[in-house]
């Protein structure tokens, strides 16, 4: 009788490539030329939304690495647009215990997906709950600047507001300035004292209020206030440095399910702003989206 052998971590490469073939580059933005061959995503390609390596990519899908870290794991869900029950498939492949539901997600739906592909070279982002930065797009990175070089665990948002010691987080290259300051400072801790009351058990939350609540002034006098809000829309300059100071409005649209934020920055139509935003997704960095 034939026996079926497998070697440790086949199952996981084999899903990895049979989710990249699935995905169109249109449906992660990618542009599509007429000498394209490949139906989905090519290793170049997942390995640039999922924040990695080819070679690690390649290792993946060959079974030759099998114990993906969990950020890894996070990342890949990301980029290939896995709905909740294939990301927990996907953990459990890599031997991983997937998020439960009492923890932050930093998943982002393939309907949500869907819509930040349809929004073009608008400036987006996508913060989790406790404003930990898990994706943006080329227009992002062009109009604030390319977050990449920031290590994954300090692109909280919270982190650069309110910094602490020396350690301190700059998510975007050029200097933006608010209309109301102190309204955004007080609006964000706000929204993350309702991010404690939403997820209780998430360790790394109750870490980032602890670390920020010890080491920083103006976030312990905002906390002891005890507002419980969440952060909607703002008024910000971008000091670009090719085409000079840009207004933008800023609106907070919430994901209800994971309390996620889409961040969305846009200039008043046929404004002079309207235009230096074009010309800054030109002359600015032309990264790809990036998880």
């Amino acid at each position: 009788m034939d026996v079926m052998t497998t070697t440790p971590g086949a199952g996981l490469g084999t899903m990895i490539r049979t989710w990249r073939n699935r995905l169109p580059p249109a449906a992660a933005a990618l542009p599509v030329g007429p000498a394209r061959r490949a139906v989905g995503l090519r290793r170049e390609e997942l390995a640039e939304l999922a924040g990695m390596s080819v070679d690690y990519v390649v290792r993946l899908e060959q079974g030759r690495a099998t114990t993906p870290s969990a950020q890894v794991v996070a990342s890949l869900a990301r980029a290939l647009q896995l709905s909740a029950a294939e990301r927990d498939h996907l953990y459990r492949l890599a031997q991983l215990v997937p998020p439960t539901d009492g923890a932050i997600s930093g998943h982002i739906t393939p309907g949500v997906h869907r819509v930040l592909s349809r929004l073009g070279d608008v400036a987006v982002a996508v913060f989790a709950a406790d404003w930990q930065l898990i994706w943006w797009n080329r227009g992002w990175a062009a109009l604030i600047g390319d977050p990449s070089s920031v290590p994954p665990r300090l692109r909280n948002f919270a982190r650069e507001r309110f910094p602490v010691g020396v350690d301190h987080v700059r998510l975007g290259l050029w200097p933006v300035t608010e209309a109301d300051r102190a309204a955004t400072d007080a609006a964000i801790v706000s929204d993350l004292r309702r991010a404690t009351g939403r997820f209780p058990q998430d360790s790394r939350l109750a870490e980032l209020v602890r670390v920020l609540g010890a080491g920083n002034e103006r976030f312990a006098e905002l906390w002891a206030n005890g507002t419980v809000a969440s952060h909607r829309e703002d008024h910000k300059t971008v000091e670009h440095p090719v085409v000079g100071p840009v207004e933008v409005d800023c609106d907070v649209l919430i994901d209800g399910d994971s309390d996620s934020k889409i961040v969305i920055l846009t200039a008043v139509p046929g404004s002079a702003d309207e235009t230096k935003l074009k010309l800054a997704a030109i002359a600015g960095q032309p990264t790809a989206a990036h998880q």
